[in-house]
């Protein structure tokens, strides 16, 4: 008895003795990363960083993403020069590892000094010049991998006197007017927040809570016309998902001659930036990155998060993500009156002519397509032989699925209804859905019937989509109808500098082959220049018409002859059935109004 009781009181205290002892000990502390940029000399297209790393002991990795916003390895390392390491204001040890990796030796308060050239437009790259700076920070600012949770401070210094900034972050002047700071939580809602600065417009959308507000830098835009428009898809989307899930959004457009280079929008937590030709293409591309609000942003697959920056990051599910996005953004327009019926059949019979081109359909399932999105930098790999669009292919499968729930549920239940279900068992809970098998799980929760067989023949399989039964449903018709064209035959594409490059040639062409090869540079067509819409300009001639072309090839200019070539091709149309009972009237405006039955008890 007296041992065992000694023994417990040892016990005692040594647990005591150990509690002391961890609480003398150094504790971890919650530090802040510190970065500054210079915007001096923006003639020049570099961004010259310092970053500040608290609380090092002995040494540290630092890393630039490889990827970010493209789901394409780019290496953005490569646009990086000069990397120093510093220790308490010493010259420090710097050793890299590997291509996007430095190891820093030292202790307390790191150092990292670098500059990154980026002279690139469009809503995926960065770029620095006079006219203005637009920021994407996850292709600047280095991280340390083992601490991308801790708060970050961000100064931007030597900014041009007229110009502004923009930016979903919260942000200050700092004391010097040329210096503008901001705070995010952690690296990764920093680098989910990019920032112009220029000389932009400005204003926040009247009666839209919570507060949208809109950015400006171009030309060939009207103030009046894009605020109605805008106005229409936030108060839309907002209402359709039941509430809106950020505090204040902004939207930052890039118009005319400021979107330059890469068109197309990128989607962020409480942004998104958009670049256009002209007004006249702002609408689609708005209500589409707006509603990755919801969809992508927050209702997002297992397999997307966490972020890893250092390599592909694979998911099946981005069918759903970005091409059910692409339904939404189409029924946005439609709902609001935007577009009129017929507008919305002629870009769902686009999608589906686009889609049933591609001989690749026939064995690449949208899954794959999803998973391959890492390909789609090859041109070998875009060709219609090699691939399917999750885009364009997702869009279609949203308005099937949609058209089936309705279908079976007599239009008391929708994919309106799933997509609000997933964002309140999801995306509300701060949880993640498993790719492909919750949203089948959800639309048979909605629906209260089996979506095995749809997920399985059309999702994971590559059958031929039910078209005619399913639009039946909805008294629609498809037509189909056949034509030829004289085409090129090789694709083309123009780079940074404005020239045409070959970037294919129809491997089943062989006289073309002997002529032509993919990096030939255009110079010259038919003795004149070379047309804006190459393949338009060959729809309009007839097949086998030569085209006299003078390329540049490894330095060597030569003149080449080829022939036009004849193509077939499938041209789809939805039109509206003559024979339509009450119920498939039903579900066609429920489809097109976004209503069923049960809308007026929904909460």
């Amino acid at each position: 008895m007296t041992r065992l009781l000694l023994n417990s009181c040892a016990r005692i205290v040594c647990a005591v003795i150990c509690f002391y002892l961890f609480l003398a000990a150094p504790q971890p502390i919650s530090a802040t990363i510190r970065y500054t940029i210079s915007l001096a000399h923006p003639e020049q297209h570099i961004f010259n960083v310092t970053m500040e790393i608290p609380n090092v002991s002995q040494e540290v990795s630092v890393q630039l993403p490889a990827w970010n916003a493209l789901y394409q390895i780019r290496d953005f390392s490569s646009h990086v020069r000069q990397v120093r390491a510093f220790a308490d204001n010493n010259s420090a040890r710097l050793q890299k590892v590997d291509k996007q990796t430095w190891k820093l030796s030292g202790s307390g308060t790191m150092k990292v000094q670098y500059s990154a050239y980026w002279d690139e437009p469009g809503p995926f790259s960065a770029q620095l010049n006079s006219e203005h700076a637009f920021l994407n920070l996850a292709l600047i600012l280095f991280y340390v991998p083992s601490r991308r949770e801790e708060s970050i401070q961000l100064l931007v210094t030597d900014t041009a006197e007229r110009w502004k900034a923009a930016c979903a972050l919260t942000h200050a002047k700092a004391d010097s007017g040329s210096q503008i700071q901001f705070t995010a939580p952690t690296y990764d809602e920093l680098v989910d927040a990019p920032i112009e600065f220029s000389s932009f417009d400005e204003f926040t959308l009247p009666g839209v809570s919570p507060p949208v507000h809109v950015v400006v830098h171009g030309d060939n835009w009207k103030k009046n016309e894009i605020q109605e428009q805008l106005k229409k898809i936030c108060l839309y989307e907002i209402s359709l998902m039941d509430g809106a899930p950020y505090d204040e959004y902004t939207f930052i457009f890039h118009i005319g001659r400021a979107a330059a280079g890469e068109g197309g929008g990128m989607e962020h937590a409480n942004s998104t930036a958009i670049y256009v030709p002209s007004g006249e293409a702002l609408p689609n591309v708005s209500a589409h990155e707006f509603f990755h609000l919801w969809n992508a942003k927050r209702i997002r697959p297992a397999s997307l998060w966490p972020v890893d920056y250092t390599k592909e990051q694979y998911s099946r599910a981005l069918w759903f993500s970005e091409g059910v996005t692409n339904t939404y953004s189409s029924y946005t327009l439609v709902r609001t009156g935007m577009w009129n019926k017929q507008d919305f059949y002629d870009d769902l019979s686009r999608q589906m002519t686009e889609l049933e081109s591609r001989p690749a359909g026939k064995w690449q399932t949208v899954e794959e397509s999803s998973l391959d999105a890492w390909l789609e930098k090859y041109n070998l790999y875009n060709s219609p032989q090699s691939s399917v669009s999750y885009y364009t292919k997702g869009q279609v499968l949203g308005v099937l699925l949609d058209l089936l729930i309705r279908e079976r549920t007599d239009n008391t239940r929708s994919l309106d209804d799933v997509l609000r279900a997933m964002n309140a068992d999801f995306a509300r809970n701060g949880r993640f859905y498993r790719d492909d098998i919750d949203i089948q799980l959800t639309a048979e929760k909605i629906s209260g019937v089996a979506f095995e067989d749809f997920f399985q023949k059309y999702i994971s399989g590559a059958e031929p989509l039910p078209y005619p039964e399913v639009f039946a449903s909805a008294g629609l018709e498809l037509q189909i109808r056949e034509s030829k064209r004289a085409a090129l035959g090789f694709s083309t594409q123009r780079n940074d500098n404005g020239i045409l490059i070959v970037e294919t040639v129809d491997p089943e062409n062989l006289p073309l082959i002997t002529k032509l090869k993919a990096g030939d540079e255009i110079l010259y067509w038919n003795g004149g220049e070379v047309p804006r819409g190459a393949e338009r300009w060959a729809a309009q001639r007839k097949a086998g018409e030569i085209l006299r072309l003078k390329v540049r090839r490894e330095g060597k200019e030569e003149t080449v002859e080829v022939p036009l070539i004849e193509t077939k091709e499938r041209l789809y149309q939805v039109v509206e059935s003559e024979h339509a009972d009450e119920k498939a009237k039903r579900i066609r405006e429920g489809l097109l109004r976004g209503k069923t039955t049960q809308l007026a008890n929904r909460k």
